[in-house]
């Protein structure tokens, strides 16, 4: 009995490190050029053989303003219309985790927390007793620690990496919604257009009273 008791008790002193270490780190991603073609580049580097993006094509990214050289460097000899596919086979990669990685284009906006969740995510690697790599956020995640904050021995290291995992969720961000920033600037111009229209549309209506009175 007295051994069930502190086994719970550990259960519960674990569970509770894990939700204090587990906190969302706040990220303010960058949708200008520079900053999605880094996280592109690092997206490529790192993710790309395991993982893929299939609403994202290579065209897109030219069509954003990325380097239409780097873009080829990075598509080889596949078309400008393939789209960012995975080198890994859905096989290899079950028999290598258990289960295929997702698909990370509307990664951002799938998980609670968005882009926020991404990054903690990616931060959130460190090393077990066992000398294995452990999730903060995910303790049940098979995907290596990609960027190597576990083993991040000084301050200039763990800011490389945090600097490399918001380019990467910064360009993730981009691809859950590539048209964002498009829709916002036609907002405006629909918010100047409906604001000229109701004052027209204003003075018209003085002009008529004026003349009924």
């Amino acid at each position: 009995m007295n051994k069930l008791i502190t086994i719970l008790a550990s259960c519960c002193i674990a569970t509770s490190v894990w939700a204090s270490e587990a906190k969302l780190e706040t990220v303010k991603v960058g949708l200008d050029v520079p900053t999605v073609e880094r996280g592109v580049g690092v997206m490529m580097d790192s993710c790309h053989s395991c993982h893929s993006m299939k609403y994202i094509k290579y065209r897109d990214l030219v069509t954003f303003g990325i380097d239409k050289q780097k873009v080829d460097a990075w598509r080889g000899d596949q078309p400008l219309d393939a789209t960012l596919l995975a080198q890994m086979s859905d096989s290899d990669a079950m028999a290598a985790y258990g289960k295929a990685p997702p698909d990370l284009s509307l990664m951002a906006k799938a998980r609670d927390g968005g882009a926020s969740y991404v990054y903690s995510y990616l931060l959130g690697y460190y090393v077990k007793p066992d000398g294995m790599p452990g999730n903060h956020l995910y303790p049940e995640t098979k995907m290596p620690d990609i960027l190597g904050m576990s083993g991040a021995t000084d301050a200039a290291q763990r800011t490389e990496i945090q600097s490399k995992a918001r380019d990467i969720v910064s360009f993730l961000a981009w691809a859950a919604d590539p048209e964002e920033q498009e829709r916002h600037r036609l907002g405006y111009y629909v918010l100047a257009y409906l604001f000229v229209l109701t004052f027209l549309l204003y003075l018209v209506k003085n002009q008529i009273w004026a003349r009924l009175k």
